[in-house]
Formats: C-alpha cells, sequence, structure tokens
C-alpha cells in the first residue's frame, strides 16, 4: 500500500489498522538535540483520546505511547523516532454483521475496488486511529517549532449552524469545553443541539480553524510545493475532512482586489508588515510574517445508527444500521490532528528552506 509517508526532510510514516495490535509512526529527519520524553507526546494523544466526553466515541483506550528509537537520554539522535500505541479496546464482533455491506460516507466501496479486499473491522486503515500516528508524530514538530518561536492554535470555529462569536474569542475557552470551541455561549448552544442529534441517532459535520503565529516571511516553494498547497494537501488528507481554504477563503471570490488585498506598512521598529490579513498569511505561496490562517471542513460522522440504504458486497440491496461507538461529531478531537499536520507540514519547509540562500549554507558550514 502506497501512500502512508509525508513529507521530504521530516518525514513520518504512520501505520497499524483500528483493530490490529497495535497502532505507530516512525518519524525520519529529525534534527539531534531535541528535548523530548513520552509525556510531551502524551500531552497531545490525549486530546485526541476517545471516551472523553459523551461527544467522542465510548471506546476506551488509554493510547499510552512508547518511544522505541531515535531518544536517548531525553534528547533525540538524528535517527529515526519510532512510537507504539497498542490497542486494548477493540470490539471486532460489533461489525460482524456488516462484514459484507457497504457502509454509506465510508471507504468500504473504494478501498474493495481498488485492493480486491477491506479491513470491515473498523475501517482498518482508513480508519480515524490512523490518525495517532499523525498526532504523536505532529507533537514532536511543534516541539522544534517552539524551539524556533512558532507557535500553533487550533480550535472548532462552527458546528452545524452555530458559529462561534469570534468577537467574544477566548482561547483558554477552548480546553474548557468538550467541544473545543473559543466562545462558551456557542459551545452551549452546540452542546444542545448535538444532544437532540443523538437522540435521533445522527451526526453533525464542523469547521477548524487554525492559527499560526511567529512564522517568519520567506517559508515555502513558489510552484508546486507552495506553503498553502501543501497545509492544503497534509489538512485533505485527514478522513473526515472536505474542504479546505486559508485567509479569506472563498469569500474573496465575492470580493474586489480593493477589498481583498492587504497594504504594505512598517511598524514602529521600521519592519515590513501588511495592515490587513486577507491572505490569510500567504502570498505566493510564501509566507508573508503576517499570522498563518486556515480553516478545514469536516463532514458529519458516517456512522450513524440510523436504517441507511446500501448494497452487500455482491450488489444486493439491503438495509444497513450501525452499531458500535462512534463520535457523533468529529471535529473536536480533530483539532489535534489538523494542528498536527500543520506542525509537520511547517517543519518539514522550514527545513527544506535551510538550503534556500549561499548565505544560509555558509551559517552552518563557515568556519
Amino acid at each position: 500500500m502506497a501512500g502512508s509517508t509525508y513529507g521530504d526532510i521530516f518525514k513520518i510514516t504512520t501505520w497499524g489498522e483500528s483493530h490490529g495490535k497495535a497502532v505507530g509512526v516512525v518519524v525520519d529527519g529529525c534534527p539531534a538535540g531535541l528535548t523530548l520524553c513520552e509525556e510531551d507526546i502524551q500531552k497531545f494523544l490525549d486530546r485526541r483520546r476517545p471516551g472523553r466526553s459523551v461527544y467522542a466515541t465510548s471506546r476506551r483506550e488509554s493510547d499510552i505511547v512508547e518511544i522505541l528509537s531515535g531518544v536517548f537520554e531525553g534528547k533525540t539522535t538524528g535517527s529515526p523516532i519510532s512510537l507504539l500505541v497498542r490497542n486494548t479496546d477493540h470490539h471486532s464482533a460489533d461489525y460482524s454483521d456488516i462484514a459484507d455491506k457497504y457502509r454509506p460516507g465510508h471507504a468500504d466501496y473504494t478501498f474493495d475496488a481498488k485492493y480486491g479486499f477491506r479491513d470491515y473491522r473498523g475501517g482498518g486503515r482508513s480508519s480515524g486511529r490512523e490518525t495517532i500516528g499523525r498526532v504523536a508524530a505532529g507533537a514532536i514538530a511543534v516541539r522544534l517549532l517552539n524551539e524556533l518561536g512558532i507557535s500553533l492554535l487550533a480550535y472548532v470555529k462552527s458546528i452545524g449552524q452555530i458559529h462561534a462569536d469570534m468577537e467574544k474569542f477566548d482561547p483558554g475557552e477552548i480546553g474548557r469545553n468538550p467541544l473545543c470551541m473559543p466562545d462558551a455561549l456557542a459551545a452551549a448552544r452546540a452542546e444542545a443541539c448535538l444532544g437532540a442529534c443523538i437522540q435521533n441517532k445522527d451526526s453533525m459535520g464542523g469547521v477548524i480553524e487554525c492559527v499560526i503565529s511567529g512564522l517568519p516571511a520567506g517559508i515555502g516553494e513558489p510552484v508546486f510545493d507552495k506553503l498553502d498547497a501543501r497545509l492544503a494537501s497534509a489538512v485533505m488528507s485527514i478522513g473526515a475532512v472536505k474542504g479546505f481554504e486559508t485567509g479569506d477563503g472563498f469569500a474573496a471570490a465575492a470580493m474586489h482586489g480593493s477589498e481583498n488585498n492587504d497594504p504594505f506598512i512598517t511598524d514602529y521598529e521600521g519592519h515590513i508588515i501588511k495592515q490587513t490579513n486577507h491572505s490569510g498569511g500567504t502570498l505566493g505561496g510564501i509566507s508573508d510574517g503576517g499570522e498563518l490562517i486556515f480553516r478545514a471542513a469536516l463532514k458529519p460522522t458516517p456512522s450513524i445508527a440510523q436504517p441507511q440504504q446500501t448494497v452487500t458486497s455482491s450488489g444486493e440491496p439491503t438495509i444497513i444500521e450501525i452499531k458500535g461507538r462512534h463520535d457523533p461529531v468529529i471535529a473536536p478531537r480533530a483539532v489535534v490532528v489538523v494542528e498536527s499536520m500543520a506542525a509537520l507540514t511547517i517543519a518539514d519547509l522550514m527545513l527544506e528552506n535551510m538550503g534556500s540562500r549561499l548565505e544560509y549554507v555558509k551559517k552552518i558550514y563557515n568556519k
């Protein structure tokens, strides 16, 4: 199976299935000397761990990470970092009665069409559990970026038709409510809607916004490896994501150039900055020194308990009712996944940027 590796220099390969013995990731290209321990990674995994609220699957996984290689005496060694998380609460029997039925909204049919085989126990490689490897690797990328003065903040901006009021934005609120929204009132309204949704055996979608601060101008390549293009590729690779935009995004299509352009000015220290940030922090696929802002749209969880029309693998019409333990909304647990994929992308492009000028190379190699 191709396509399990992401990155050019800071490179990750995820492995494992939802109902296999374990899942994990190998991280290659991380510079030696970065302070790292299992607790640094565990904090990120705890943010996506199931069973933390009524709005997440009740699957009880501790998701304890083990560092198998690449770290010695609390520092990265420069060799591949191998991380493992064991699966301990997989109920494969929940899927036995749908082994020959294609679940609507899932990869069952397409997986079968491609490989002539599928792991029906929770989706195998197509399961959201695959994102454990991404988050574990992302925790390392975030530590690297923090060393460079770069920080990331992701949150749920909307669930269904309920949007956070950005005039009431409170970063502390993101960790206080189970929906990871920065507006307490909006979170309460969304919880009420989700309660009714659960009663109706249905699910809801949402939008995640991510803000990256401290990113210097000049990161990203101007053609096929544009910063926003690489971010789009990374974020769109997350299973539930169906849309991506930076800055004003699709709203820019309804604006005039005089509205959408960001005037350049100098600050009180003489630095060139933008007066506004409609571009979302990129120009020509290269970071412009402003806050990098993007959004990801996540579809409603396709695993719902309502009767749905489908067919069997032999093409016979049938009705399916999906059992098991599933999130009624994906967005809250996906916040850290989006943040991780962004961190991995930025870390990779920053390491690549070290060779973009001769003067950068001379700083490393001149004696």
